[in-house]
């Protein structure tokens, strides 16, 4: 609590850069964590969320909180949904041009940090709807003294919808569209944190050092992702266990009354 104190919400401030190759499609700078008022509010005990448009009066107010990204003029053409899923060209033309950062800074600490992996680490397409695509980015902040795993992950998700296909006779670009772009910590586990302990991994992510390699950031994750894989596992396993544990006993709690039962009976 101690140190919860010594970190409010209002501390933070979020810096967020969407960049397209080394064009600048989208800046944001965000004053505080939104929704989180109140020291003994909801904000503590429930999810922690950064939800970029969201929470934004004036994106929601223009343009249904969405942010169209008119200056992407070189993406390929679809010429139709059906030959993007086979062929996948505007897919990877994403994964590889679009980047973001996402400087977290502490204005009492005087300290930031950027808990983007620049480039996306991997995705969804054609999700939830055939005209969405979902780019993942993260991180992986070191949770010593708030979690038992001691490690954490940052997850940025960026979401774009296609307006427009494009029409190459006619000189109309691809129209993509960016509606949403948030931010959240999950353990090991894949629980999602809620805002006390998301702030206490934020201000330790502030004192750790953060490589600008993005081989090293995704190494780190990569062998974050392994941990995760094998620990759940290891829970299976354990619940296998502990599944034909709670059978062998029943069957032998069955065959003990069964066995009293006869013996009874053959003693009438």
């Amino acid at each position: 609590m101690d140190e919860l104190e010594n970190s409010q919400p209002s501390d933070f401030v979020s810096l967020i850069d969407v960049w397209y190759k080394d064009r600048v499609l989208y800046s944001k700078v965000i004053w505080g964590i939104p929704n989180s008022d109140g020291a003994n509010g909801w904000f503590y005990n429930c999810p922690f969320r950064i939800d970029l448009f969201h929470h934004s009066a004036e994106n929601n107010e223009n343009n249904n909180g969405e942010v169209f990204l008119s200056t992407i003029s070189d993406l390929p053409l679809v010429p139709s949904m059906e030959q993007e899923r086979k062929d996948g060209k505007l897919w990877r033309e994403l994964n590889d041009g679009i980047k973001l950062s996402w400087i977290i800074v502490n204005r009492k600490m005087k300290r930031a940090v950027n808990l983007t992996s620049w480039h996306p680490l991997g995705g969804q397409r054609h999700w939830p709807t055939d005209s969405d695509f979902v780019l993942r980015f993260g991180s992986v902040l070191p949770a010593k003294e708030v979690l038992p795993c001691q490690v954490a992950e940052c997850i940025l998700l960026m979401k774009f919808r296609m307006t427009s296909m494009g029409n190459e006779e006619a000189g109309e670009p691809l129209m993509l569209a960016l509606t949403e772009l948030s931010m959240q910590i999950e353990d090991m586990g894949g629980v999602h944190l809620n805002g006390r302990c998301s702030l206490l991994l934020l201000k330790e992510a502030l004192s750790c050092h953060r490589s600008r390699n993005y081989d090293e950031v995704l190494e780190s994750c990569n062998l974050y992702l392994k941990a995760q894989s094998e620990l759940k596992e290891e829970k299976i396993r354990s619940e296998c266990r502990f599944d034909t544990l709670c059978i062998v006993s029943g069957i032998t709690i069955f065959a003990a009354i069964c066995t009293m039962c006869y013996r009874k009976f053959e003693n009438v």
